[in-house]
């Protein structure tokens, strides 16, 4: 996986992606990989996170934006629990499961398909406040002010093993 962060990460721009509680755009004109990179950064340096859980659903963009979360997040020093293919509920899980510092679910749900979206927890599984941390991510990804980082994060791969504690649990 390469690291390397998107040649405009520092200009600043509007996300028109962020609504109350969530996160979702039309593919391509409000959400990209360069929107999903700084979204990932932002999460990190607001959460302060250490750990973080990223899953994706099965929409073809998917895959896509979930590595450019996942860059953002390691390039901001954030260790990635990568589940895969995964059930946002799953990502709820493995989130408080593994002790994580947060959680990111790649998903549109009912939307359109020329839509994706995300969906974002703290540590604990624990909702963001819409007018505090979440709040707090869109105006940093928007920003694109990221501090220079001496320590870069790493991705694990923890489907299978996280699917099982998950079906254990149920």
């Amino acid at each position: 996986m390469t690291t390397t962060p998107p040649s405009d990460i520092t200009r600043a721009m509007p996300l028109a992606c962020f609504h109350r509680y969530d996160i979702r755009g039309v593919l391509g004109e409000t959400l990209d990989e360069t929107i999903a990179y700084r979204i990932g950064r932002a999460f990190a340096q607001v959460m302060q996170a250490g750990k973080v859980v990223v899953g994706r659903d099965a929409r073809e963009s998917s895959p896509a934006l979930a590595g450019a979360v996942a860059r953002g997040l390691v390039d901001a020093g954030c260790d990635v629990l990568d589940l895969g293919l995964a059930g946002t509920e799953e990502m709820y899980f493995a989130t408080a499961h593994r002790g994580a510092d947060g959680g990111i679910a790649v998903t549109a749900s009912h939307n359109p398909i020329n839509y994706n979206g995300m969906k974002m927890v703290g540590a604990g599984a624990r909702p963001l406040d819409p007018d505090g941390a979440f709040a707090a991510i869109r105006q940093a990804a928007e920003a694109g002010d990221f501090p220079a980082t001496t320590r870069k994060g790493h991705v694990q791969q923890v489907g299978p093993a996280a699917r099982q504690a998950y079906a254990d649990k149920v």
